[in-house]
C-alpha cells in the first residue's frame, strides 16, 4: 500500500467554506487512485483552515500528475459554493507536488487541477497532459465569451445567462428589486453584475466594503437636500462643504490653489491626467498665438520663437473631443468645448499656461485668452480647459486605456492560456476584481440612468464617442512608457514627478517580467512557436483593437524581448498607470470647479464680459455637481481585501527561480516606495501615487 497524505486549503473569505462532499482522485504516471471522499468527524472545509486527509493506493502512483476534485450533494443541504485555494500531497517518497486551484466551486462538478509547475506546450509529452491542457482551454472558450458593448470599444466578456429557480411563494406586495440605492442619485443596472461567474466576483469582504461605504454617503447627500437641488451655487466656498471631513493635504490644497496660474500647470505633469502634455516645436495654424501675445509672459529677453527653439513650449489639444453634441441636465442644454492650451515652463522651474483657445477654429468669435485678460474671463478660459481634462481623463485615460483594456487583457488570458501556463502564473494577479469592476463600471457609468446620462454634458452616446475617437488612434508605442515620453518631449522635463515614478516602477517591473520569461523561454523560438501565447496576443488584437492595422499592437509574438515588452505592458496597465489616474480623482475633482463635468453656458466669445455671476452660472448645477461627486467618490476609493503591487499570496509558481524573482521585485518595490516617501517630504504637494504600496496589483475599482 502506497500512503498519500493531502492537505487542502480553503479560502480566507467569509463565505469560502462549503457543506458539500468533497472527494479526491490522483493520477500519476503510474496509475490513477480511486476516488476517496475526505472526510472527518466533524467539520470539514471551513474558511480558513487547512484539512489533512491520508490517500491509501494499492500501489505508487509514480510522479503526480493531476488531481480531481469532486464537489457533490451532502446529504439534504443546498448547493453550497466552495472556494479551494490548493491542495499539497506528500508521495510516499516525502515528495510535496503543489496544485493550484484559487477558484470557486459552484455547483456539483469535478475541477481537474495539474501539479504546479510551469510549462508551455513544448513542455508537454504526455497524451493526458496534453488533452488537460486541450479541455481546460475548451472549456473555459465555451463559458466566457466575447460580446460587442458598444461599436468601437474594446469588446468585453460575456457569460450564459443564468436563470435563477422561480419563487413558488412570492409575495406579490414585495416589488422586486430594480437596483436602487436608497438617496442614491443614479439608477444602477446591477443585472450587469448579478450573474457574474463567481470567480470573477468579489469577495465578500469587498462587496461589502464597497456597499457600506456607499449607502450611508449617498444617503447623507440625500437628507442634505444636494440632489434635489438644481440651482447654481450661492457662493464657491460652499463647495468644501459636500465632503465634510473627507479631507487630505492634497485636496485642500487643491480647494485653496485652484485659480493659480502655477497650480494649473502643476495638474498637467503631477495631477490625475499626466499624460497629455507634449512638447511644442511649432505653433500649429490652428492656433494663431503671436510673439505680441505672449512675450509679456515669457520673461525678459526671450520670444516665443527662443522659446520654442529651446523646448520650454508645450502645448495641451483637445482636438479628439471637437464636434461631440450635448444633452439636457436638470432642464437646461449642456455646452462643450474642444479647446487647446499653450503653456511655458519658466526658468523658475513652474509649468505657467500661456494661451488659451476654446476652439478648434479660429475666428471673431473665438478670442484666445490670455493672463492679462480680466482676471474672471482667464479664470473662465482655464475651467473650460479643465472641464475637457474631465473627458480627456475619464473617458480616455481612465475607463478606456486601463479599465477596458486591461479587461480584455483579463479575458483574452482566460480564454487562451491554461492554468500551468507561465504567463497565466505571472499575469493572474493582474487580473483580479477587474470583470466586476468594469461591470460596476458599465452600470453606473455607461447606462441611461448612469453618471454621463445624469451628470456630464456630453450624456452616454458623447462620453463613448469620445472613446471610440481615442481608440481609433490609440497605438502599441504610446502603452510603451519609456518610449511615450520621449515622443511627447517630455523625458528631461523638471518637477514630473509622475514620469521619474512610473518608470522607477516600470524598470523593476520590466526587470521582474525579463527574469520570469527568460527562465520559461530559453529562445526565440520557444515564444514563436508557443501556439498558446500566439492565440492569446492573437486574440487581444482581434477583440481589444479590434484588428485594427495602424495601431501598432502585433499580432504574433516572435522574440523574447518582444514578449517582455508586451508582458510589461500588460502589466503595468493593470496596475500603476492606473493608480496613477485612479488613486488621485477625488483629491483633484472635490473641488468642482477644478474638474467639472459639465458647463451650462456657451463658451465666451468676446472678452471682458464674464463676471462672478456668470462664472458661478456656467458652472454645473448643485444636484449635477453633487452625483458626479458621488460617483467618482464610490469609484475611486478602494475598498478592503486589496493587494499591493508585487504581493502575490496565492502560490502559482513553485520553481525556485522565479520565487526568487519574486522576493527581488518585492525588495525594488520597498526601495522605490521609500525614495517617494523621503522625496515627498520636501515637497508642497506630495505625489504619492505610484508609490508601490498604494499601488493594486489589478484594476479592482
Amino acid at each position: 500500500m502506497a500512503t498519500y497524505k493531502v492537505r487542502v486549503a480553503t479560502g480566507t473569505d467569509l463565505l469560502s467554506g462549503t457543506l458539500d462532499s468533497i472527494s479526491l482522485t490522483i493520477v500519476g504516471t503510474q496509475g490513477e487512485s480511486h476516488k476517496q471522499l475526505l472526510n472527518h468527524f466533524g467539520r470539514d472545509f471551513a474558511t480558513l483552515p487547512v484539512d489533512q486527509y491520508t490517500v491509501q493506493c494499492p500501489q505508487d502512483l509514480g510522479e503526480l500528475l493531476i488531481i480531481r476534485l469532486h464537489k457533490e450533494r451532502y446529504s439534504f443541504f443546498p448547493k453550497d459554493p466552495w472556494y479551494c485555494n490548493y491542495v499539497q500531497i506528500c508521495a510516499p517518497n516525502g515528495h510535496i507536488y503543489h496544485f493550484p486551484a484559487y477558484q470557486w466551486m459552484d455547483g456539483y462538478e469535478t475541477l481537474a487541477l495539474r501539479e504546479a509547475t510551469g510549462k508551455t506546450t513544448a513542455d508537454d509529452s504526455l497524451p493526458v497532459l496534453l488533452e488537460h491542457r486541450r479541455e481546460e482551454i475548451r472549456a473555459k472558450q465555451d463559458f466566457y465569451h466575447w460580446r460587442v458593448f458598444l461599436p468601437g470599444l474594446p469588446n468585453y466578456v460575456h457569460i450564459p445567462s443564468y436563470r435563477p429557480p422561480v419563487r413558488r411563494h412570492r409575495n406579490p406586495n414585495r416589488p422586486e428589486w430594480n437596483g436602487y440605492i436608497p438617496g442614491f442619485p443614479i439608477l444602477i443596472n446591477f443585472k450587469a453584475t448579478k450573474f457574474l461567474n463567481l470567480n470573477l466576483r468579489y469577495s465578500f469582504l469587498k462587496t461589502a466594503s464597497f456597499f457600506v461605504r456607499l449607502g450611508p454617503m449617498a444617503l447623507a447627500f440625500k437628507v442634505r437636500g444636494l440632489l434635489d437641488c438644481k440651482h447654481s451655487w450661492k457662493r464657491l466656498k460652499d463647495i468644501r462643504k459636500i465632503f465634510p471631513g473627507k479631507k487630505s493635504v492634497v485636496s485642500e490644497y487643491v480647494a485653496e490653489h485652484w485659480a493659480e496660474d502655477t497650480f494649473f500647470g502643476y495638474q498637467y505633469l503631477n495631477g490625475v491626467n499626466p499624460g497629455l502634455i507634449r512638447r511644442c516645436t511649432r505653433i500649429p495654424d490652428k492656433f494663431p498665438v503671436t510673439d505680441d501675445m505672449v512675450a509679456p509672459f515669457l520673461g525678459e529677453g526671450t520670444c516665443l520663437q527662443a522659446e520654442l527653439e529651446k523646448g520650454n513650449i508645450y502645448l495641451a489639444d483637445y482636438r479628439i473631443m471637437e464636434g461631440i453634441p450635448t444633452v439636457e441636465l436638470s432642464g437646461r442644454m449642456q455646452h462643450h468645448c474642444a479647446p487647446l492650451c499653450l503653456l511655458h515652463f519658466g526658468p523658475e522651474g513652474k509649468m505657467m499656461p500661456i494661451a488659451i483657445q476654446l476652439s478648434q477654429t479660429p475666428g471673431p468669435d473665438c478670442p484666445i485668452f490670455l493672463p492679462s485678460d480680466s482676471e474672471w474671463d482667464w479664470l473662465l478660459a482655464k475651467t473650460w480647459v479643465r472641464y475637457a481634462e474631465f473627458y480627456s481623463h475619464e473617458a480616455i485615460s481612465h475607463l478606456l486605456e486601463t479599465h477596458l483594456i486591461a479587461e480584455a487583457f483579463c479575458l483574452a488570458l482566460l480564454r487562451n492560456l491554461p492554468m500551468c501556463h507561465p504567463l497565466y502564473k505571472l499575469l493572474i494577479p493582474h487580473t483580479r476584481y477587474t470583470v466586476q469592476i468594469n461591470s460596476i463600471g458599465r452600470a453606473v457609468l455607461l447606462n441611461e440612468g448612469g453618471l454621463s446620462a445624469k451628470g456630464m454634458s456630453l450624456g452616454v452616446e458623447g462620453f463613448a464617442e469620445v472613446m471610440v475617437r481615442a481608440l481609433s488612434e490609440l497605438t502599441y508605442d504610446s502603452l510603451y512608457l519609456p518610449n511615450d515620453f520621449v515622443e511627447r518631449g517630455v523625458q528631461d522635463l523638471p518637477g514630473y514627478y509622475y514620469r521619474d515614478d512610473s518608470l522607477a516602477v516600470w524598470n523593476a517591473l520590466e526587470r521582474y517580467v525579463t527574469e520570469i520569461i527568460t527562465y520559461y523561454y530559453p529562445s526565440d523560438a520557444a515564444v514563436e512557436g508557443d501556439p498558446e501565447l500566439q492565440s492569446w496576443v492573437q486574440e487581444i488584437f482581434k477583440e481589444c483593437l479590434l484588428g485594427r492595422e495602424s495601431s501598432g499592437f502585433p499580432r504574433c509574438l516572435r522574440t523574447v524581448p518582444e514578449l517582455i515588452r508586451y508582458v510589461t505592458i500588460v502589466i503595468f496597465t493593470c496596475s500603476a498607470k492606473h493608480a496613477a489616474v485612479n488613486t488621485g480623482q477625488m483629491e483633484f475633482t472635490a473641488w468642482m470647479p477644478n474638474f467639472p463635468a459639465s458647463m451650462r453656458n456657451p463658451p465666451i466669445q468676446a472678452k471682458g464680459l464674464t463676471t462672478l455671476e456668470t462664472f458661478m452660472d456656467t458652472l454645473p448645477d448643485v444636484k449635477t455637481t453633487c452625483i458626479t461627486l458621488l460617483v467618482l467618490w464610490t469609484l475611486s476609493r478602494e475598498p478592503d481585501d486589496g493587494r499591493p503591487l508585487g504581493h502575490f499570496p496565492d502560490i502559482h509558481f513553485v520553481e525556485e527561480a522565479p520565487r526568487r524573482s519574486i522576493e527581488a521585485f518585492r525588495q525594488r518595490l520597498n526601495q522605490i516606495s521609500h525614495d517617494i516617501r523621503q522625496r515627498n517630504k520636501c515637497l508642497p504637494i506630495p505625489y504619492y501615487y505610484l508609490d508601490p504600496a498604494l499601488i493594486e496589483n489589478s484594476i479592482s475599482i
